[in-house]
């Protein structure tokens, strides 16, 4: 979502400039230029699908995620799940209603995908505060867990280290941030240089011995953001070797 402003083809292309090998997606981004009426979900056609999946292997970045919107139509969510396996993707991030968590539980376990839900800032966002994600996760299958957007908790008024070590055990992915403040006006900077305490929360996740997808979501300088972006990566590689 971090290039949000170029289709998915040059989304691509400036994500693997960056030296990434990995991305998320999401299910309205326009596939390119010459089809902006085109999306990057389960509507795309047989040919199309061979195509990204040929625009991402000459581009050298796996799609592992996808964000997406799950509610309890089966009929659309079965389509979302087919999709996400043809892919290969290993996530699907969403909000789901709770009355929908019988029916996409059976749907993870059958292909063998997860669910990551994310946190939007509260009051407004069902998941806003991690108590709510762990009370739909208990008793489910381990494919369903947090997407933990540690900016929206930053929003939110919640600690991003405290809510990484409640969710112990059921973290799936994250969209990783670092903002200047806490509260709803705050904004995205290069990580490390904000008040998430980030080089902390990374420090816990090595600790719980978590392997997972870090998504930079960066809503900051659209468009322009590349400098600031690589920052984050800088970053992320040297605390990465320091913890290791």
């Amino acid at each position: 979502y971090t290039f949000n402003q170029f289709p998915f083809y040059e989304a691509i292309e400036r994500n693997a400039s960056l030296g990434l090998r990995y991305a998320e997606g999401f299910t309205w981004h326009a596939l390119s230029k010459e089809r902006p009426n085109v999306q990057t979900n389960e509507s795309l056609p047989a040919d199309l699908r061979k195509e990204v999946k040929q625009k991402l292997a000459d581009s050298g970045v796996k799609l592992v995620n996808v964000y997406c919107n799950l509610s309890n139509d089966k009929d659309v969510a079965s389509r979302t799940f087919d999709f996400a396996k043809e892919m290969g993707i290993e996530t699907l991030v969403a909000e789901p209603p709770a009355e929908a968590f019988d029916m996409i539980e059976k749907l993870c376990d059958e292909h063998q995908i997860n669910l990551g839900i994310h946190n939007h800032p509260g009051p407004s966002s069902t998941y806003w505060n991690p108590d709510k994600v762990l009370e739909v996760c208990k008793g489910r299958s381990k494919r369903i867990g947090a997407c933990c957007d540690t900016g929206h908790w930053m929003r939110s008024g919640i600690e991003p280290l405290a809510a990484v070590k409640k969710l112990e055990g059921r973290i799936i992915t994250f969209h990783f941030k670092d903002l200047n403040a806490f509260g709803p006006g705050a904004h995205d900077v290069p990580w490390g240089t904000g008040k998430g305490n980030i080089k902390a929360v990374l420090a816990e996740i090595r600790r719980q011995g978590l392997k997972a997808m870090f998504s930079i979501e960066y809503e900051h300088n659209w468009g322009k953001n590349l400098p600031e972006l690589a920052q984050c990566v800088a970053f992320f590689d040297k605390t990465a070797a320091e913890l290791a």
